[in-house]
């Protein structure tokens, strides 16, 4: 179980530690920047989607059988994040904010990461929890993903008013929750038998979000060129899930 612990946290805090990549976005210009979040963002779609389905379900159901426990953790984690975007007004987006496309409030868009990263938290130490291959597998994916989201939520700080160094320490200070997320589904379900609900949430999480959010915004590119280099990203993330399931 220490095993168990050390890389939970370990991860998380590598998931923390991700807020500083927003900096980069500076030393971008506009046109490199979309092009990079167009590839980080098919790539991340593919990474959940290949995690979901290619480590986290059949984990569950080898453990459980395809049970309503199953079921249920999977729809549990769709709810949740639909809570989480339709109630906190916090949802992934790699748009920049302009008058046209507005994002939340600075305020809200940090509560909602925080909200966000807590139940990171809660799905890499449930991962790890199921088996350590799958735990990384899962930081691995959310890894993918973390990279694109934090580049976008700095520039809503940015744009927000506050400096290079506040919008940086604040992100990471918000993203520290994941820390905490990871304790509670170590603590509850080291201690109990909710450890099975937890990675079936985890997929249904991430299967909401690729689907939900990511998918979407992929749609919006039309130049058949762009959409080609999006389904190789795409596919390339799933392919690094099924090879991390050949390495585990």
């Amino acid at each position: 179980m220490l095993d168990v612990w050390m890389y939970s946290l370990g991860s998380v805090l590598l998931i923390s530690m991700i807020s500083f990549t927003g900096i980069f976005t500076f030393s971008m210009n506009e046109n490199t920047l979309k092009k990079i979040l167009l590839f980080l963002v098919s790539f991340s779609a593919g990474a959940l989607f290949g995690d979901a389905f290619i480590h986290l379900l059949p984990e569950a159901v080898a453990e459980e059988g395809f049970s309503i426990n199953v079921s249920l953790g999977l729809l549990g984690g769709i709810v949740m994040f639909f809570v989480v975007e339709k109630f906190v007004h916090w949802r992934h987006c790699h748009i920049p904010t302009s008058e046209h496309h507005p994002h939340p409030l600075a305020f809200m868009n940090l509560v909602g990461d925080g909200v966000h990263h807590f139940i990171d938290g809660l799905l890499i130490g449930g991962s790890y929890l199921a088996s350590i291959p799958v735990g990384i597998a899962t930081t691995t994916a959310v890894v993918f993903h973390e990279i694109p989201q934090r580049m976008g939520d700095f520039g809503v700080l940015i744009h927000a008013g506050y400096s290079k160094e506040k919008a940086i320490v604040f992100d990471f200070l918000y993203s520290l929750t994941a820390i905490l997320g990871a304790a509670v589904a170590l603590a509850i379900g080291g201690a109990s038998q909710i450890s099975h609900l937890i990675v079936p949430f985890a997929a249904g999480g991430f299967i909401y979000v690729a689907g939900s959010d990511l998918i979407p915004e992929l749609h919006k590119e039309t130049d058949p060129s762009k959409s080609a280099a999006q389904l190789i990203a795409f596919v390339a993330g799933v392919l690094v899930m099924l090879g991390l399931l050949a390495v585990g």
